[in-house]
């Protein structure tokens, strides 16, 4: 078994993104030219970690697209084993329901998971954690959950972020 993975070059504030595709599906989007997160990502998955270019060549594509505003929504498979349950739920949940352009926030996502039922405001805290460790940013797209008072945190950084937003026209474009 095999891990494929590449760099892709993305426009600043991101800068590059580190993609690795099993025999699933993507599992593995990393902020910046980062290949030992390939490696890491790949020995939890038992796998050999080989950089491929041809094995990563769709998922490279549509990311490309995306960033150069070209598509909006990703139809790749999606190899969830880097997540485990409540993560799963509420990453799925986040997939499947927040599209392009929209919003919404850990307590509202933590609500449309169904997996924080009984557990008050703890459970915006346990989405925030949980959208910190998305394994698939961009395409799972966490960016797009804001904290009730404003953006939130990010893997990525706030400046990834903004952008992200301002490229969904989310937020205005920052002025330079």
């Amino acid at each position: 078994m095999q891990l494929s993975w590449r760099i892709v070059p993305a426009p600043e504030p991101i800068g590059a993104l580190t993609v690795g595709v099993s025999e699933v599906g993507l599992c593995l989007v990393g902020f910046g030219a980062v290949p030992e997160r390939a490696a890491a990502a790949a020995a939890r998955l038992g796998a050999e970690p080989v950089e491929d270019r041809e094995g990563t060549a769709q998922a490279a594509a549509q990311l490309a697209e995306y960033l150069a505003g070209e598509r909006q929504g990703f139809d790749l498979p999606l190899d969830w084993r880097l997540t485990h349950r409540t993560q799963r739920t509420v990453l799925q949940a986040l997939f499947a329901h927040v599209p392009f352009g929209a919003t919404t926030t850990y307590a509202e996502l933590a609500a449309l998971s169904g997996a924080y039922e009984g557990h008050g405001y703890t459970a915006a805290r346990g989405v925030g954690s949980i959208m910190g460790s998305n394994p698939i940013p961009v395409v799972v797209p966490c960016h797009r959950v804001m904290a009730a008072g404003g953006l939130g945190g990010f893997g990525g950084g706030r400046a990834t972020k903004e952008w992200l937003l301002a490229h969904e026209g989310v937020l205005a474009p920052t002025l330079f």
